[in-house]
């Protein structure tokens, strides 16, 4: 299973997301790695097979927030969330005050309409007709 000899060198990189429970699955976290969006100390990484090793500097989008984590320790098992949580040290700023109950505004879609305006008339529908070019 896992060799003294494994975790000396380094840990997967798929592998470490996977035990410090950043992704539900093994095949998830490697999923992600391959799409490019991580950083390891800076440089992108597309190899879910990267050696991972103590304080490395992991960069990644995550629930709409940009996640910074410093490796602490590489881990042996999935255990509960506790022991995950001792795998890394968070280093992205804490939220600004205020801040965290505001949402960001979505951009409108084109032709949207106020809710509970009702259904566009047929002279609405062909006014957004012609803005859409059809």
């Amino acid at each position: 299973m896992v060799k003294a000899s494994d975790t000396d060198t380094g840990r997967r990189l798929d592998v470490w997301l996977w035990f410090a429970r950043f992704f539900k699955s093994r095949t998830l976290a490697t999923r992600f790695v391959h799409s490019g969006r991580l950083r390891v100390n800076g440089s992108v990484i597309k190899k879910a097979h990267h050696l991972l090793r103590n304080d490395d500097v992991l960069t990644f989008p995550k629930a709409e927030q940009v996640r910074v984590v410093k490796v602490v320790d590489l881990g042996v098992r999935r255990g509960p969330a506790p022991e995950a949580q001792a795998l890394y040290e968070d280093l992205a700023p804490p939220p600004a005050p205020g801040t965290a109950s505001r949402t960001p505004a979505k951009p409108r879609k084109s032709g949207a309409r106020e809710a509970g305006s009702g259904r566009p008339t047929k002279q609405d529908r062909r006014a957004l007709d012609r803005l859409r070019g059809m």
